[in-house]
């Protein structure tokens, strides 16, 4: 009879308790009993199976979207960052590069070079960087900027200034033009001692920093919106069935990026580079999701940081295949 007594006020304790957010003080007060008393009822109302306590932790889903990529194409790491889905793609981006930028301290250290492929997301990690003191290493830029309408050596040279002077790195500009107008002026450019030193230095990079290019992204890509393809070069994006570009070098949606015409005038590394080195990519909005797919179907992706609605509908994109 005293067990079914303890059992009846271990049930009222807790119901007091978890249903309706009652305090231990209270709860002693109304049964007329001390609050050591109350913690015990709670106490024994878990340890006998009386109260079910059931955590839902957000985190689970992403891991499990982590987990569904990795095993899908085969990457070192992926990382979905959890966005409001009802915020919108800009707050989606904020978020994804608050969490890169706070990421990307974790894995770079001195003596280590780190090439950037500037662009919208670029501009958005930068701009959420934390402080880190680093000796002799290098930020060096991967693609060149100009274009028809400028220079664009403003744009380029502020993200990576502010990578350089965040990691109190040096900096290594590209001044070139985004594309050139004919393949032979690229060709002459590659010749030159200041050229090569550059290119070396990307050569040597140990980490790369760099996101997926789209055409009609929600947030759209710098390089789409900032004058640097003519109408001509869109029918040809178009008719040669790209889906986008990694440091302003086109790929198909099938992943593969050799004989396109475009990336024989483009100053970006040639796409192998990013099949070879270690880099990490950071997407983000909906518009990407093709892109992204095709971008890991080419082996282009060792890591890859996404916003949560990104990762659900890349990972529908392939189920449905």
């Amino acid at each position: 009879m005293a067990v079914y007594n303890k059992i009846n006020e271990a049930i009222k304790a807790a119901r007091l308790y978890y249903y309706q957010d009652r305090s231990t003080k209270d709860i002693a007060n109304e049964m007329n009993v001390s609050r050591s008393t109350i913690s015990r009822l709670l106490k024994f109302a878990r340890e006998e199976g009386l109260v079910n306590i059931s955590i839902v932790d957000p985190a689970e889903e992403p891991r499990l979207m982590e987990k569904k990529i990795i095993d899908q194409f085969h990457i070192e790491r992926v990382h979905v960052v959890q966005v409001p889905e009802i915020a919108g793609e800009a707050e989606w981006l904020n978020r994804v590069a608050q969490y890169t930028a706070r990421y990307l301290n974790t894995v770079f250290e001195s003596e280590m070079t780190l090439g950037i492929a500037w662009g919208t997301t670029l501009t958005a990690v930068s701009k959420h960087l934390i402080k880190k003191t680093t000796q002799n290493s290098h930020i060096v830029q991967l693609n060149g900027t100009g274009n028809t309408l400028s220079l664009g050596n403003e744009y380029a040279s502020e993200i990576i200034m502010r990578f350089a002077e965040n990691y109190q790195a040096r900096a290594h500009l590209f001044p070139l033009p985004t594309f050139f107008d004919y393949a032979e002026t690229k060709r002459a450019f590659w010749q030159e001692k200041s050229i090569q030193r550059i290119l070396k230095i990307q050569e040597q990079a140990d980490l790369l920093l760099y996101s997926i290019g789209a055409v009609n992204a929600g947030i759209p890509s710098h390089v789409y919106s900032g004058g640097y393809l003519i109408e001509q070069d869109y029918r040809e994006l178009k008719e040669m069935d790209i889906a986008g570009d990694i440091a302003t070098v086109f790929f198909r949606s099938n992943g593969s990026y050799k004989n396109i015409p475009l990336n024989k005038r483009a100053s970006g590394p040639d796409l192998s580079f990013f099949q070879n080195k270690y880099g990490i990519c950071v997407v983000s909005g909906l518009a990407k999701v093709n892109g992204l797919f095709s971008a890991l179907k080419g082996g282009f992706i060792k890591e890859l940081i996404v916003d949560e609605p990104t990762a659900q509908q890349l990972i529908k994109l392939f189920y449905s295949e």
